[in-house]
């Protein structure tokens, strides 16, 4: 079975930026669409992004204009560009793939 890990998580300021990072076991954004989902402290896991076999992206209204979701023509990896971070942003985010999920990785904005 595929697995799938996130990095690129880490302490960034308002209003600057991050790109996160989601490896699959094996190429399956090649053949599978994939989603970033993000949990905040004591809310529950929200959709974020989605990205398509064929390249296609959409986006919550709360993050779209300033969330870019792509994905390497390998198909192994998958991005997220966060720019112009709120509060808000400040989550555990996490990669799927049909029913695969990663363990996240976490994210704090600061002041």
């Amino acid at each position: 079975q595929v697995q799938l890990a996130e990095s690129g998580g880490g302490l960034v300021q308002f209003g600057g930026s991050l790109r996160l990072s989601c490896a699959a076991s094996r190429p399956q954004f090649r053949n599978y669409a994939m989603d970033w989902y993000r949990q905040a402290p004591e809310r529950p896991r929200v959709w974020v992004a989605r990205i398509t076999t064929a390249g296609t992206a959409d986006y919550a209204d709360s993050v779209k204009g300033r969330f870019t979701i792509s994905k390497d023509s390998d198909g192994n990896t998958a991005y997220l560009q966060m720019n112009n971070v709120t509060f808000e942003d400040t989550a555990v985010y996490y990669c799927t793939s049909r029913t695969i999920w990663g363990r996240g990785t976490r994210d704090t904005v600061s002041a």
